[in-house]
């Protein structure tokens, strides 16, 4: 049985008509009013009324048709710019009823939408269970084989969302308005707002983490747009839903069209204050994303730092795990300012130390993996701090593993490359000269795919001034994209080299992203030979977990007094 196309319908001014008078039927009516349209209800006149669909008739709410249903009903009583049928009819008599079966037919037959309750065999649509809050709604359906159940679900994810959150996705489309108002005004652009897409969008484009230079006159008229986009998808929700009127003026003055200024110092509520304590710097590695594979070093530094100063890759469940009382400044590295952004976390924590504090600068994966961590050292080392360095597991090792993918394995590979997909101020690295027996895994690098992919497979790069007869990748090379390694929402797509780039075309992107290359990609898993195939979901740490939240390991007590910080 295919899904149900899941749809946002705008009901306004629309006239539903309800067919019974139980509960239910009170209950469509009242769902018909929420959402802005006219309910009329068709039961005989000595028919029992529920008190609550009642008071809505004597209100004037619900319009009651007191006679008995006739096929003519469906084509009278509706609106006169459709001329009068009705926009749907729900039937509450249950699946039993020779009436709903009726109905049912001669609403399909008129391709009007009909809903009988209990009987989903007669419907062309069915009811979500709904929660609002303000532009947000979010609906869930069971396909009707258990409407409690889909109440639960429905009450399970809520309850995951900061509170209020509605407010927050408000304030989001008022910076939205605004940046699509200036960038307008300053850059006459016909559709400034190319970060928008439907709900439904499946994934980020490919693109969506493309450098953004000073040379490219069209990206930096829409460079603010694009920060916008990121912090949407990076920042944690918690952090979102704290947006406050104050933050929408700092964000769009901070972002200027023309310079990504960013100010070296924390806002209001992020304040410094001064502690008796012996300064300390730590450098450390969040792992590829799941908390379970942070190391205990690292868990208790979050745990005892006085500020954190995060990357803006380190996913929601690992930030949760800092204590409400601790300052958290989420690095502002998108696009295009990406030094800036570097420099202003240099400020904040030299701020910081030199006021006595611990500070966590927590990075993701393993900080001296392309994590600029050696270029952190030196500068605090040369100021007069020297850092304690914890290391992460790194995602271009693990990364590999999660998706069933050996980075060494007899006969097959026995060596591992590991490469940047992106050089200094957006450069194109050399690519690799292509070996059997290599596995080699780019890291920031599926912005560029079509790119790396075109350099590393034609023959026009085989060949150079120091090296020559450079064979290039052949096009039947196994690789693999793996998205969010270890997190419950990982994908990872299989293909080869001369597919891959459609893929991720076709399947968009769901950053953070690696590309792994070589033929171990197809030691325990291939594609069965088609051009690609998708693998959805990680749920590796269940079974050893049993249950367990990562939160409960941090009963811990810390005995290194150097490194806690007193309030």
């Amino acid at each position: 049985m295919s899904p149900s196309l899941l749809i946002a319908h705008d009901a306004s001014g629309h006239i539903h008509l309800i067919v019974g008078s139980n509960p239910l039927a009170s209950a469509r009516c009242a769902k018909s009013i929420e959402v802005g349209a006219k309910a009329k209800v068709i039961v005989p006149a000595d028919s029992e009324i529920h008190y609550a669909l009642k008071k809505r008739i004597d209100d004037g709410t619900v319009e009651w048709i007191q006679k008995s249903f006739e096929d003519s009903d469906v084509q009278i009583h509706g609106r006169d710019e459709v001329n009068r049928v009705v926009d749907a009819v729900f039937v509450t008599l249950g699946g039993k009823s020779p009436l709903s079966t009726h109905v049912s037919t001669l609403c399909r037959r008129l391709r009007i939408p009909v809903n009988v309750a209990d009987a989903p065999n007669l419907c062309t649509f069915t009811l979500l269970s709904t929660h609002s809050d303000g532009p947000l709604q979010i609906g869930i359906t069971t396909s009707g084989k258990g409407c409690k159940l889909a109440s639960r679900v429905r009450r399970e994810i809520v309850t995951s969302l900061p509170p209020n959150f509605g407010i927050a996705i408000e304030r989001l489309g008022t910076i939205r308005r605004r940046i699509w108002e200036e960038d307008h005004r300053v850059h006459d652009l016909v559709n400034p707002a190319l970060d928008q897409s439907d709900d439904d969008a499946p994934a980020q484009k490919p693109n969506f983490n493309q450098l953004i230079t000073e040379s490219d006159l069209n990206a930096i008229k829409t460079r603010r747009i694009r920060w916008l986009s990121q912090m949407c998808e990076y920042w944690p929700l918690k952090r979102l839903a704290s947006i406050t009127d104050s933050d929408v003026d700092a964000i769009l003055q901070s972002y200027t069209t023309s310079h990504p200024h960013l100010s070296p110092s924390l806002s209001n509520s992020e304040a410094l204050s001064v502690t008796s304590n012996k300064p300390l710097i730590i450098l450390a590695g969040s792992g590829p994303g799941s908390p379970h594979l942070l190391t205990l070093a690292t868990h208790r530094a979050i745990q005892t730092a006085c500020v954190i100063l995060a990357d803006k890759l380190v996913p929601e469940v690992v930030l949760d795990l800092i204590p409400r009382r601790t300052p958290v400044h989420i690095a502002r590295k998108f696009p295009g300012n990406a030094d800036a952004a570097q420099e202003e976390l240099l400020s904040l924590g030299l701020e910081a130390l030199r006021k006595g504090m611990t500070v966590l600068r927590l990075k993701q994966g393993d900080p001296y993996i392309y994590g600029r961590g050696g270029e952190e050292y030196d500068f605090f080392t040369r100021k007069g701090y020297v850092p304690m360095v914890l290391p992460g597991i790194t995602s271009s090792l693990s990364a590999p593993l999660f998706a069933a993918i050996p980075s060494t394995h007899r006969s097959i590979a026995d060596q591992v490359l590991i490469c940047t997909g992106t050089g200094r101020k957006g450069a194109k690295p050399k690519p690799p000269p292509y070996l059997e027996t290599q596995t080699v895994v780019f890291l920031m690098a599926l912005h560029r795919l079509a790119d790396l992919v075109s350099s590393l497979t034609s023959s026009s790069n085989s060949h150079d001034s120091s090296k020559q007869n450079i064979a290039p990748w052949p096009q039947n090379t196994p690789c693999a994209v793996i998205e969010r390694a270890s997190c419950p929402d990982q994908r990872v797509i299989r293909s080869t080299l001369q597919h891959i780039v459609a893929a991720v075309d076709e399947e968009g992107s769901r950053p953070p992203g690696l590309l792994v290359m070589g033929w171990s990609c197809e030691v325990l898993r291939g594609t069965g030979g088609q051009n690609w195939v998708i693998e959805e979901g990680f749920r590796g740490f269940e079974e050893l977990m049993n249950g367990e939240e990562i939160g409960a390991v941090s009963s811990w007590k810390a005995k290194n007094e150097d490194i806690l910080c007193h309030e």
